[in-house]
C-alpha cells in the first residue's frame, strides 16, 4: 500500500520504517527537516512541503496523521483538505479525544472524505517492531486498511472496535488504566527504598518481570531504567500527563463509574509538579495549632 505520513516525532518516525519493513510504500513529512533528513537516509521517501507529498501519492490518498492531540489535528486537517479528493482516507494515529474525533469525522463525511481513528499503542518500540492499534470508523473504509494495521501491528495486536471515535475512546482508557499500573509500581518500589533491607532494585524489577503476577513491558521499562541509573539519581521525579487520564475520569464522572486507583493517579501526577507544597504546610500548621505537634522550618 502506498500512503502518506505526516508527523515523524518518535511514534511517527519508528512507524514509518515499521512500514517500510513490511512493504508499504511511505512518503513522509515532518515541519523539522532535520527529521526528514533523517528518514530519507533510511531509504524512506521524505519530503520538506505538504504539496510535495500529495504529488508522490497515487490518485486515491491515503494519509496518516501522527501529531499532537487537540488543535494540531484541526490546523493540519485544514492544511490538508484541500490537496483531499472525494473518497480520499485520512487517519489520525495519534492520541485525540475521541469526541473531538467523532467531530472531525462528521466534517470530513460532509465533503466525502473517510476519516478513520487509530490509537497507537506499544510505545517506541512497539511503532517498531509491533505496534498496538485500536481503530474505529466506518467499517466499509476500515476494512480497506485491515492488511496496513495487521502488518504494523503485533500479532492479535489490532482491533476494529466499531464507529467513529471508537478506537480513540478505547486508546483513552487504555492509557487511563497505564497511569493506574505505572503509579502502583512506582508506589512499591517507594516501600521497597524506605525498608532497613539493602534491596537491589534492579535486581527485584528483574525478578519480578519473569513469571510474577506483575511481569509486563511496564516492569521490563523499570528494569532497563535501573540498569542505566541504579538510584534514579539522574531523575527528577516529576511527572507529566498528556490528558488522557483526564480525559478517562470525565468519562467515568458522566458515566457514573467508579475509577478511585487511576483517579488517585492522575492526582499523584499533579502533585509531583507541585514545588511549593502549600497543602502540606497547611496540614502541618493544623497539627500544630491543634495538638502542638512539631512543624519543620525552612
Amino acid at each position: 500500500m502506498k500512503l502518506g505520513m505526516i508527523g515523524l516525532g518518535k511514534m511517527g518516525y519508528n512507524l514509518v520504517l515499521n512500514m517500510k519493513d513490511a512493504g508499504h510504500e511511505v512518503v513522509a513529512y515532518n515541519r523539522s527537516k532535520e527529521a526528514v533528513t533523517r528518514i530519507i537516509d533510511e531509504g524512506v521517501q521524505g519530503v520538506f512541503t505538504i504539496e510535495d507529498l500529495f504529488a508522490r501519492l497515487d490518485e486515491r490518498k491515503i494519509v496518516w496523521m501522527m501529531i499532537p492531540s487537540g488543535k494540531a489535528v484541526d490546523d493540519m486537517i485544514q492544511t490538508v483538505v484541500p490537496f483531499m479528493n472525494e473518497g480520499d482516507i485520512l487517519i489520525d494515529g495519534g492520541n485525540s479525544f475521541y469526541k473531538d474525533t467523532i467531530r472531525r469525522f462528521g466534517e470530513m463525511k460532509k465533503i466525502g472524505i473517510h476519516y478513520v481513528d487509530a490509537g497507537t499503542s506499544g510505545g517506541t518500540s512497539g511503532a517498531r517492531y509491533g505496534a498496538c492499534t485500536m481503530v474505529g470508523g466506518e467499517p466499509h473504509v476500515v476494512s480497506e486498511l485491515v492488511e496496513l494495521f495487521q502488518s504494523i501491528s503485533k500479532k492479535d495486536g489490532f482491533g476494529y472496535f466499531g464507529s467513529p471515535g471508537a478506537g480513540h475512546f478505547v486508546k483513552m482508557v487504555h492509557n487511563g488504566i497505564e497511569y493506574g499500573m505505572m503509579q502502583a509500581i512506582g508506589e512499591g518500589f517507594d516501600i521497597l527504598r524506605a525498608s532497613s533491607f539493602e534491596l537491589d532494585f534492579e535486581k527485584i524489577a528483574r525478578v519480578w518481570n519473569h513469571g510474577s503476577i506483575i511481569e509486563s513491558s511496564l516492569m521490563k521499562d523499570v528494569q532497563n531504567a535501573l540498569t542505566k541509573d541504579p538510584n534514579l539519581e539522574n531523575i527528577d521525579g516529576i511527572v507529566d500527563d498528556s490528558g488522557e487520564g483526564q480525559w478517562t475520569i470525565e468519562e467515568a464522572f458522566r458515566l457514573k463509574v467508579s475509577i478511585p486507583v487511576i483517579a488517585a493517579s492522575l492526582f499523584a501526577r499533579y502533585k509531583s509538579k507541585d514545588n511549593l507544597k502549600f497543602s502540606e504546610k497547611i496540614v502541618a500548621a493544623m497539627r500544630n495549632e491543634f495538638g502542638g505537634h512539631a512543624v519543620y522550618k525552612k
